[in-house]
Order: structure tokens, then sequence, then C-alpha cells
């Protein structure tokens, strides 16, 4: 059975180590383990059957040292309160690692958007901005997609907010549909993120990408779109996992027809093109790069010394807990972390905030290959770090994300 790690404390217990090595004063650590604005709003709801529903929405700034709060808007039915502050805390480092000039924040409702219809999920929308719109703002707290979300819901996160402000602000979230001032390459930019670290991490190691057996688990967004990007790249997917089940192919599965495939049923688990497999033997799979894309708390204690994957791409927030980190660095496995690797949709997200302030719209290759300069960039600053302080590359990413948000902390000093 998995640990179920607090989200919060395993960010917590990681920023601490991270704080010792640095040097960084203790005031500023108490500081950065306390959000600096959390709410909880109740969100009544008209629902189709004539019936009311009232659901509970979060929305958290961890801290804005460094630019105003960005971090997606989740719908589901598991949300806590200690998740939420755990993402916001995550885009802290995040933004602060990729080096764009945003804070961290996180929102989420608790809800299950498969069983409501668009109207529902509309007026679910509406009412929860309604409710957090005090701290929202270009200049404030930019909110974007997040798991169970999409451009509509952005869609109608921009319209709500406009009719209560009575002008048209597109820099307020990202995430749009392009006709409401979208960036082009949005949609795919956490895959090729992982795609860039994923190829990062074998140069590290001296080897190719090109040839590299891959082995991904979950297929949503970011999961699918890795699989496709790397698949382009000359890797070979062998094995692939979702919420119903697990397939694999050692020669290799046809990740565009898998594509195809799950478009129309909803789930890779029927896949004429490869072989049934438990999903928890994905992750004990001897390939060269594994992805967890799905949920928190997939590599822990009880299963870290089965992984023989050489570089392990976290895809998700949070997959491996803080007791499976030193048991994956025993076994020489490379970790990218899930501050730097999955950092590719905040990044597009700050070029989409940019190019609505602006009103100057970029093309497709321009976006891509800013993406690319900055993830390099990042790549290259974390493992500098991580070689400097002798310690871990999820550490060395937390050590160059505390300097960097401690450093305009105190630039900015502290009002009192």
């Amino acid at each position: 059975m998995l640990n179920q790690h607090s989200a919060f404390d395993a960010m917590q217990s990681r920023l601490r180590v991270a704080a010792e090595l640095y040097g960084l004063e203790e005031t500023l650590f108490k500081v950065f383990i306390a959000p600096i604005r959390s709410i909880i709003v109740s969100c009544p709801v008209h629902m189709d059957d004539g019936g009311w529903e009232v659901f509970t929405g979060y929305r958290v700034q961890h801290n804005v040292a460094r630019g105003p709060a960005k971090g997606g808007i989740r719908y589901d039915p598991r949300i806590t309160l200690d998740e939420i502050k755990a993402g916001a805390a995550w885009n802290t480092w995040k933004t602060a690692v990729v080096d764009v000039p945003f804070g961290g924040g996180k929102g989420g409702v608790i809800c299950d958007p498969t069983k409501m219809s668009d109207g529902e999920l509309e007026r679910l929308t509406r009412r929860y901005i309604a409710e957090i719109m005090d701290l929202l703002g270009p200049d404030r707290d930019v909110p974007g997609i997040d798991m169970g979300t999409n451009s509509q819901v952005m869609a109608w996160v921009l319209d709500t907010y406009t009719m209560h402000t009575r002008k048209t602000e597109n820099a307020v979230v990202t995430g749009k549909p392009i006709s409401l001032g979208g960036s082009l390459g949005r949609t795919e930019a956490t895959g090729r993120g992982i795609l860039i670290s994923a190829r990062e991490a074998m140069q590290r190691l001296g080897k190719p990408l090109a040839g590299a057996t891959l082995a991904v688990q979950g297929f949503g967004n970011v999961g699918s779109q890795a699989a496709r990007l790397l698949h382009e790249a000359g890797a070979r997917m062998v094995a692939v996992s979702d919420l119903k089940g697990a397939i694999r192919n050692d020669r290799g599965i046809d990740t565009h027809a898998l594509l195809k495939y799950h478009a129309e049923h909803k789930t890779v688990v029927g896949f004429k093109g490869a072989e049934p497999m438990d999903a928890k033997d994905l992750l004990a799979m001897a390939v060269d790069i594994l992805v967890p894309a799905a949920t928190e708390n997939q590599i822990t204690e009880d299963n870290a010394a089965k992984v023989r994957a050489k570089v392990v791409v976290e895809g998700a927030n949070g997959p491996t807990s803080p007791e499976a980190d030193p048991i994956l660095l025993d076994n020489g496995v490379l970790v990218v972390p899930d501050i730097l690797a999955n950092v590719g949709g905040v990044t597009v997200s700050y070029f989409e905030w940019v190019q609505n302030r602006l009103g100057f719209y970029w093309r497709e290759r321009e976006v891509n290959e800013r993406l690319v300069e900055y993830m390099t960039h990042a790549f290259q600053a974390v493992f500098a770090t991580t070689d400097k302080f002798k310690t871990n590359p999820r550490i060395g990413a937390y050590i160059l994300a505390l300097d960097r948000v401690s450093q305009a902390m105190h630039a900015r000093g502290f009002y009192a």
C-alpha cells in the first residue's frame, strides 16, 4: 500500500533540507511555510434537476515577492486545503526555478466535473470566481488550467472577471482559447517541458534520447502529450497506464494510434497494439525513462527500491515521497524533480500573460523556441546548484528557488 504522505508536509520537509544546506535564516523559513493568504468559499449552484448544491472552493496565495501569484484552478472531488496549499508553494518554487516573474498560487473546487453538465460547470465557475474576485487581477493573482478544468472554464473565468470590472483584461487568466488571447503551444507545453527535461537528463548520462525506452504512468493531458512528443523525438514507449489499467508492448506502442484510441474510449485499456499488465508493475520496469504523470505519492519507501529506470522525469506534482528520495539516489536513479520537469505549463502561461499585456502574439514556433531556451537554462541552473551543494537534483532545485525568492524578499524588505 502506497504511503499517503501529506503533500504540504512533503514540500515542507524538502524545503527544510534545502534551507539548512543553503543557510537560510529561520525567520524566512517560517515565512515560506506559511501562505500569505488562504480563503475558503461556499458556492451555491442551481443544478439542472432544479435543486441546489453548495460546493466548497479554495484559493491560496503562497508568496508574491517575485510577482503576482500564479497557479491553476482544479476541479476534483478529492481536493483538500492541504493539497491546494502545497500546490501554491510548489508554484512559488517552480516560477523561481524557471525564472519567470511570478509568485505561487493555487485554487480548486471540490466537485466531480465528469458528472456535471456544461451549464452546471459554467454556473459553478462563475460563482467561484465571483467569490474570489477581490484576489484576482493581472498584477495580483493569475489563475489557469489544472486538473478537471480546460480552456472553456478559463473563458468563463475571463468573462466573469470582465463583467464585474467592466473591462476586458485578457491577462487575468491563462490557458484561454486562442480566440480570447490564448497562446499557441499552451496545450502541449507541460508535455514539451518533460521532453526537454528528459533530453537534458539523458545527455547528462551521456546517452541519446533516440532509441530510449519509455514508460508513462498517467495518460491525461500531461502524460499523453509527453508520450507523443517523446515518441516523435525517437523514444520507444513500452508501457503506459491510466486510472483503469495498464498496457505494455516491449517492441513499442504506436503512440499516435493510442491517442486516437484513447480519444474514443477514454482509456488505454483494450488497445489492440499492446497487452494488458498490472498497473503497479509499470513503475518497476527496466526502462531508460520513467514519467510518473498521474498523482502524488506513487513512488514511496515501499516501492522505490523496485524502480529500475535510469531517469525519472516527474510529470505530476509530488509523485515521489520524501522517504523514497534517498532510496532512488542510492540506486543511481537520476530524478528530474517536479518543480523543474513540469514547469513547461507555467512557462508558456507566462508567455501568454506577456502576449496579452503587449497585445502582440507569437507564432507557435517562437513559443516553442522560447520554452526550450527557458527550460534548458533552468535545467542547467538546477544541476549547477546540485553540484555546488553536493546534493540531489530535487534539493538543488529547492535551493535555487530559495535563493531567488529570498533575494527578492530581502530586496523588498518587510512591511510592518
